[in-house]
């Protein structure tokens, strides 16, 4: 794919949605960050639901820490894995209390400390929570980005190296909420809903024509 064809579709990206953001719900970084960590093989949705009645009790690293891992579950039984996370957000609080003042830290280094936090999560907190111009690939935008020929990769951080090199800057910031988006709604997995596609023309997929 070429380059006047990658600006075109995030041209028309953010023509159709000209503030992206994640469907998350959360208030303050810190819950954006459990939100994150919690949403690892979860749906938004779910992770939604879950905090919906998590933040009213518990929305500090202390208030959370204090609860104790038992007591979190309890909120979060019903998202997949909820035992590791339970037990990753436990620690995650205690370091925040004990090396951050509380804080969540800025950097990827740091944030990539913290016990759940891998690349994709820091990557997400980076681009949401400080505004870097960071990616995180995760299976919508690692779809997206191998169907349309946008950015073809074998693994996730192959097609976020390609996406950081080929997504024209002024549309840096906001990319890693466009192609989720798109993926999520559009260039879905099974049946994607290449008709009525606002990228149709431009997207370099063989087998395109077979959704129509």
């Amino acid at each position: 794919m070429n380059q006047q064809k990658r600006t075109e579709i995030f041209k028309r990206l953010q023509a159709q949605n000209p503030h992206p953001t994640t469907e998350l719900v959360y208030s303050s970084i810190f819950e954006l960050l459990i939100s994150v960590i919690l949403s690892a093989q979860a749906t938004d949705v779910s992770v939604n639901k879950a905090t919906a009645k998590l933040f009213p009790i518990a929305n500090t690293p202390e208030a959370i820490y204090k609860l104790g891992e038992e007591k979190l579950k309890s909120y979060i039984k019903t998202i997949g894995l909820y035992n590791a996370k339970a037990k990753n957000i436990i620690k995650t609080c205690q370091l925040l209390i004990e090396h951050f003042n509380s804080e969540v830290p800025h950097d990827r280094a740091s944030l990539e400390s913290l016990p759940g936090v891998g690349r994709k999560t820091a990557n997400v907190i980076m681009n949401t929570a400080f505004g870097e111009p960071t990616i995180a690939v995760d299976t919508h935008i690692f779809r997206v980005s191998n169907r349309t020929k946008l950015a073809p990769g074998k693994t996730e951080r192959e097609v976020e190296d390609k996406l950081v090199k080929v997504v024209p800057k002024e549309f840096a910031q906001d990319a890693h909420h466009w192609l989720i988006l798109h993926g999520r709604y559009t260039c879905t997995a099974r049946k994607p809903k290449c008709t009525s596609c606002i990228i149709n023309d431009v997207c370099e997929w063989p087998e395109k024509n077979k959704f129509s």
